[in-house]
């Protein structure tokens, strides 16, 4: 991750690349006239001569005029009134990001003032410029052994020059940084590979947040089969790696004894479809298959960082589904940790069995007063919603309110889908309580594998999200380059801002 620093003055900063704003219609604010007069007007020319005209996220590089102290100049657009709301700021930084992209500078500096009429006070603006310029700016080079071609890498600090340069630092450091942390963190884990990424080694991943004051409990086989965690324990057994259940807990709130919102995550760390075995084309993106996981992970990892005043708890259902000599077969019957009973209908539907086992572990032990679960679950959901919007599917409508708010807040797009008793038609099986397909692919099955879970729930107010498709980019977006998205960790973070700790 870039290191961001703020500077109330040029002379404390430093970077061979200058970057400033302009005004739609380049209209130069005071900071950016101020460099203006100092090369002589030179900048004023520059923008005339090109086709930069300043408007929101464009930019322009070129060779630095002379009289300012830089090899290079960025002219970032900052759009008209209207267009700097916290989404503004953010694909402003972004665009500076995907602007230097493959340049490994070492520094750069951006001169900037944030405009009177923008929708966020300074200090905010910044803040939020400088969480698009991270999130855009994601590389993953851990498996690299040498440079692709002249790609140098993204650079590696930021320097937001500005008169509200100390407040802006303080905001950052106490707030948006660890929400980026987050998201990178939950982008990490989706794009490691099943051979160093499994259940064991998925929980040493997590040792950093106990730093930040999250308990972390692991459970392994012993315990899932004491706590008759069947349908985990089963979707694993086609494996050579063992199943984990990993607990996180971070109390902040003032009364530790208010019962926590809760978030449980799909942790599939490679998905083969078991005896259902998936076609070979595309199977090496199911190392993916714990998105939902990692989401949760980051979240945990942003309310830590922050000191979110919540009571929240993480719940990771972590398996590998092979096709093992002892794996999972359809026609099997499953006995839940609810006490159901279900009948395997397709190996290749191991999501809404793992999250199953963990929605009645999370009701039972903590008694939230709400679970969202995530999961990269159906590929219906993405014939439905296309990979643009994630599937909500809740059983309350105030909590479904909720995270829709916190859908516009941070920008991760929900779209509410239906929970019906129609739906409960349909998993009905000829010898056990269950069974966990509907009849056929085309038989709406996002919803009823929603069905299936929120009978796993306990009646406490719960959401479903299915993020299928959202957890990866398959080209650049405004806020990610190609690759892991991190999908659902600015969400429930945002989510906690909105919805308080519940004693009742």
């Amino acid at each position: 991750m870039a290191d961001i620093r703020f500077s109330g003055g040029s002379e404390t900063a430093v970077g061979r690349v200058l970057a400033v704003g302009v005004l739609a219609g380049r209209v130069l604010p005071d900071a950016t006239g101020a460099l203006d007069a100092a090369c002589a007007g030179a900048l004023r020319r520059l923008i005339a001569a090109g086709r930069f005209s300043g408007e929101h996220g464009q930019t322009a590089v070129a060779a630095a005029p002379t009289g300012l102290e830089a090899d290079s100049i960025v002219l970032l657009g900052l759009g008209a009134d209207g267009e700097r709301d916290s989404h503004g700021w953010e694909k402003i930084g972004a665009a500076l990001a995907a602007a230097l992209a493959g340049s490994g500078e070492d520094g750069v500096r951006l001169v900037l003032d944030p405009p009177e009429d923008s929708a966020l006070a300074g200090p905010t603006a910044l803040t939020h410029l400088a969480l698009g310029f991270l999130l855009r700016g994601y590389r993953d080079d851990r498996f690299r052994s040498r440079r692709v071609g002249d790609d140098q890498g993204s650079p590696a600090c930021l320097t937001l020059v500005s008169g509200c340069a100390e407040e802006s630092a303080r905001l950052w450091q106490a707030d948006l940084c660890h929400v980026a942390a987050g998201v990178l963190l939950a982008r990490d884990l989706f794009a490691e590979p099943g051979n160093t990424l499994y259940p064991e080694s998925f929980v040493e991943r997590l040792a950093p947040l106990a730093e930040l004051g999250v308990d972390i409990e692991a459970l392994g086989p012993d315990r899932l089969a004491a706590l008759k965690m069947n349908a985990l324990l089963a979707v694993a057994q086609g494996s050579a790696r063992e199943a984990r259940l990993a607990v996180l807990r971070w109390n902040g709130a003032a009364d530790p004894q208010v019962p926590p919102i809760a978030f449980v995550g799909k942790g599939i760390t490679f998905d083969s479809g078991g005896i259902s075995l998936k076609p070979g084309k595309g199977m090496e993106e199911m190392k993916g298959d714990m998105a939902g996981a990692a989401a949760v992970v980051g979240a945990m990892r942003a309310l830590a960082g922050r000191r979110a005043p919540v009571n929240a708890v993480g719940v990771l259902a972590l398996a590998e589904n092979m096709p093992g000599e002892n794996a999972l077969r359809p026609g099997d019957i499953l006995t839940t940790m609810a006490g159901w009973t279900i009948e395997i209908i397709n190996t290749d539907a191991e999501g809404r069995l793992v999250l199953a086992d963990a929605l009645w572990f999370t009701h039972k032990t903590f008694a939230p007063h709400a679970i969202i679960d995530l999961a990269t679950l159906t590929y219906d959901i993405m014939a439905a919603l296309g990979l643009v919007f994630t599937g909500l599917f809740a059983s309350d409508d105030a909590l479904a309110g909720e995270l829709m708010t916190a859908s516009s807040l941070s920008g991760e797009k929900l779209w509410r889908m239906p929970l019906d008793e129609a739906f409960e038609d349909n998993l009905g099986s000829d010898i056990a309580d269950l069974r966990h397909f509907a009849e056929d692919e085309e038989s709406a099955d996002a919803s009823h594998a929603a069905q299936l879970l929120s009978r796993f729930a306990g009646g406490r107010p719960w959401a479903h999200l299915d993020i299928a498709g959202k957890e990866m980019a398959y080209d650049d977006k405004p806020l990610c380059p190609k690759g892991p998205t991190g999908v659902g960790v600015r969400l429930l973070d945002q989510l906690t801002r909105c919805r308080p700790a519940r004693p009742d």
